[in-house]
């Protein structure tokens, strides 16, 4: 295979340049000097935007509160009422900008603080017992090609103790022939992933038991270094080949390609040259040699395995991923063996000899989302950092993910971007030592976990609770618990993981309404954290920044409403209330650039913001409804399928119902001759269109209404699927869960552009269609000629 050809499938920078290597000094960019430059110029940036909004913000204060008291003093009480609502809701807002900007400062500091450690000096728990790693990788209804990818990644880890464990918590007796096919796929996807590996493992683990054998002899430097070189370039060589035969088809394909298997091969050739280049110098000691050993022995050992816990009565059931992690937590430590009873198969624990099922302890784990993918150096970067001195008490170190590069969906790109910038402010956080936990990668010391374990009773059973399942956030509960029994949290400033955004409206509805349930149910539970003994200052900066994050969804979502619908007059005639706004909307547009993306794609940012309203409120309110039943919300995943998903009809309605709201508010504020909030209004419905032409769809809109107005609708059949009949109408909380899987009855993912979706049209919107097609085609090679020629710039 020739170099060309290598480098276009590893994924070479001149073709896609969105993952770049970083430097081994700084972690920067290939131009390091330059953009530790840019770090201090951003620094300049922040602080005198966060000036200037503390300028605006004081100024507006002073006049909206004077406009209150005038309007008191005049008996107004409608218009006073009015006012403090508006003043309220904008003084939200402005928080949350200050968070932003305090949070950017942060990361941009953390930034130019960041001193990582040498390749030698993390490479130092080869030489010793290092502690025990388990990646565990849970999995619900997933294709074995999205889980395979995921599995390799961590498998592929350069650290030496580490074993992966994929949590398959479908149902273990499937009803229907396409799901026993696909989950005895997933139950072999670990062994055939093994095989594989240990192929390439034997020669490394020959050379190095050789090394060993002949060890105690003369020592001969350049003979090992010319050795360790050959063995290190036929490990490239082993990935390479393994990128040259996989099944790339789309970017996230791309991605592994470039971040896991591109990305070991660099550095395995690069050590190979460096090995090269030490021979004649005498630099090799015995240490140096056999570390270089033991690593290559470790490069492709490691265990893979599967666990089931709904084959077991004794487990939890419970449809969510905590308990499915929970369930496997709990055995780590043991063996254990099937024991029949009555009311079907237990888990039990017994002798090594006898033991069906072996759960060796780890000291670490790793919990890794089944989209999800991380760079090979992942965990022995997060474990030396664990294992520094001072970090005893650190429970949680992550990268907070960012998303799959060069999507080929817009909605996808800029869902993506949000995901981005939330890796900024995470980045912040921890700055404030105010950082969450992120669920989709995260390592975790089994110390911390077992600090915070509690026992509860499910069907009978005594079932041990590590991570909260209380809400659909488990990780951001968590995080209040483990604080609150003194353990930090920490945020690795560099990327070094990746996970998938969802591509359509409806997979991400699942989403964003999960993320914006439970934050509410959370907050007294921080409250009380935050007024506990002991009292210090670093509290109140803490809590400044931990409150807006579990608050702000319902308090931003609702403000937005509320000021859409208020005859805006006196209040916004004045500049300062939109210059509090200009500084945050500079540097978010700066931060859009700097991760990859485009400045128009601000405006898309915030029409996708105005979309999500809805979204965003229906998971507030589940919120208020377990608050208030005391219920639990169950757990909806989010679809990771081939195909369109379908919304619920009502959330599609929602959006239609803001468009016609603000065209009545506007006419009413241009017959009222209220100018600004005309203009306002105005405004957001345009963008409020916009979204929903573009990330949802006027034609999928009224397919997805017409699974709530025709509920006997037969759905179109999927080539490859059976059809199916649609459920009976159902409010939408009810046709949430129905979401989870593909396919399921009722609930088709509609195709978005598949061939047959046109057979029953007649011919000139066949030819329409064919035409609309092949101008998306051509806007779509030349949206990719101009990235081909845009480099990303990193912080």
């Amino acid at each position: 295979m020739t170099t060309r050809n290598l480098n276009l499938r590893l994924g070479h920078p001149h073709r896609h340049r969105r993952i770049r290597a970083r430097s081994p000094v700084t972690g920067l960019g290939a131009a390091s000097v330059k953009a530790a430059t840019n770090y201090e110029r951003e620094v300049h940036y922040t602080l005198a935007a966060i000036a200037l909004t503390l300028l605006a913000w004081l100024a507006a204060s002073l006049e909206t509160a004077h406009i209150l008291w005038y309007r008191w003093q005049a008996g107004d009480v409608e218009g006073s009422l009015e006012q403090a609502v508006f003043i309220a809701f904008t003084q939200v807002l402005i928080y949350g900008n200050f968070v932003y900007q305090f949070t950017r400062l942060g990361y941009l500091r953390r930034r130019l603080e960041h001193r990582p450690l040498s390749p030698e000096a993390r490479e130092a728990l080869y030489e010793g017992d290092a502690p025990a790693l388990a990646i565990l990788v849970p999995s619900y209804k997933e294709e074995p090609a999205v889980v395979r990818r995921t599995l390799l990644s961590a498998a592929l880890q350069d650290y030496p103790r580490r074993r992966v464990v994929l949590l398959i918590d479908d149902p273990p007796e499937p009803a229907d022939a396409e799901s026993r096919a696909q989950l005895e796929s997933m139950r072999r996807l670990p062994a055939e992933i093994q095989a594989t590996l240990e192929r390439a493992a034997e020669p490394l683990e020959r050379a190095c038991a050789s090394y060993l054998a002949r060890s105690g002899g003369p020592l001969r430097p350049d003979f090992e270094a010319a050795t360790l070189a050959g063995l290190y370039e036929r490990a490239a060589l082993w990935l390479a080949s393994m990128a040259r035969h996989y099944p790339a088809g789309d970017h996230a394909d791309r991605l592994f390609l470039e971040a896991v298997l591109g990305r070991a091969v660099r550095a395995h050739r690069a050590r190979a040259g460096s090995l090269r280049a030490s021979m004649g110098r005498g630099s090799l000691d015995r240490a140096r040699i056999e570390r270089e050993y033991r690593r290559l022995a470790a490069l492709f050992r490691v265990e893979l395995t599967c666990f089931e816990r709904k084959r077991y009565v004794n487990l939890s059931h419970e449809p969510n991923k905590a308990m499915n992690l929970n369930s496997y937590i709990g055995l780590l430590g043991q063996s254990w063996h099937e024991a029949r009873r009555a009311d079907g198969v237990h888990l039990a624990p017994a002798s090594a000899t006898g033991a069906s099922i072996d759960a060796p302890a780890a000291d670490y784990l790793i919990t890794l989302d089944a989209d999800s993918l991380l760079v090979p150096e992942y965990a022995l970067v997060l474990i030396n950092e664990m294992q520094r001195p001072g970090n005893e008490r650190l429970a949680v170190a992550q990268t907070p993910y960012n998303t799959f590069p060069n999507p080929p969906g817009l909605l996808e790109r800029v869902a993506g971007a949000t995901t981005d910038i939330q890796y900024l402010i995470h980045q912040g956080f921890t700055r404030f030592d105010a950082t969450y936990w992120v669920g989709a990668n995260a390592l975790l010391r089994v110390a911390a976990l077992r600090d915070i374990k509690e026992l509860v009773r499910e069907r009978g059973f005594e079932v041990p609770v590590f991570i909260q399942d209380r809400t659909v956030i488990e990780d951001t509960e968590s995080s209040v618990d483990l604080v609150a029994r003194g353990w930090k949290l920490y945020n690795y400033p560099d990327r070094l993981a990746f996970s998938a955004t969802p591509p359509d409206f409806g997979s991400l509805l699942i989403q964003r309404r999960r993320w914006s349930n439970g934050g509410l149910i959370i907050l007294p539970k921080l409250i009380r954290y935050l007024f506990a003994r002991p009292h210090r200052a670093a509290k109140i900066q803490e809590g400044f920044f931990r409150v807006h994050y579990l608050g702000s969804i319902a308090a931003v979502n609702i403000g937005l409403l509320v000021l859409l619908s208020l005859p805006l007059d006196k209040s916004v005639e004045s500049a300062w209330l939109p210059l509090t706004a200009l500084p945050y909307f500079f540097l978010y547009g700066r931060d859009l650039r700097y991760s990859g993306y485009r400045i128009g794609d601000l405006a898309r940012v915030y029409a996708l913001n105005l979309l999500l309203v809805p979204v965003h409120l229906g998971g507030v309110l589940k919120s208020l409804e377990q608050a208030i039943t005391g219920q639990r919300i169950p757990f909806s995943r989010t679809p990771k399928v081939s195909g369109r998903t379908a919304a619920p009809a009502g959330y599609v309605l929602a959006e239609y119902v803001l468009i016609a709201a603000g065209l009545v508010g506007f006419s009413f504020d241009l017959a009222a001759g209220r100018w600004v909030s005309a203009a306002f209004c105005l405004a957001n419905v345009v963008m409020l269109g916009y979204a929903i032409n573009c990330f949802i769809g006027v034609r999928e809109s009224w397919e997805d209404v017409r699974l709530l107005l025709r509920p006997s609708a037969p759905v179109p059949a999927i080539p490859g699927s059976a059809p199916a009949a649609l459920p009976s109408a159902r409010s939408a909380s009810e046709l949430a869960p129905l979401l989870w899987a593909w396919p399921h009855p009722g609930q088709e993912n509609w195709p978005a552009r598949n061939e047959h979706l046109w057979q029953s049209e007649p011919m000139p919107q066949r030819r329409w269609a064919r035409a609309a097609r092949g101008i998306r085609r051509w806007r779509g090679e030349r949206k990719a000629k101009r990235d081909r020629g845009r480099g990303t710039k990193e912080f």
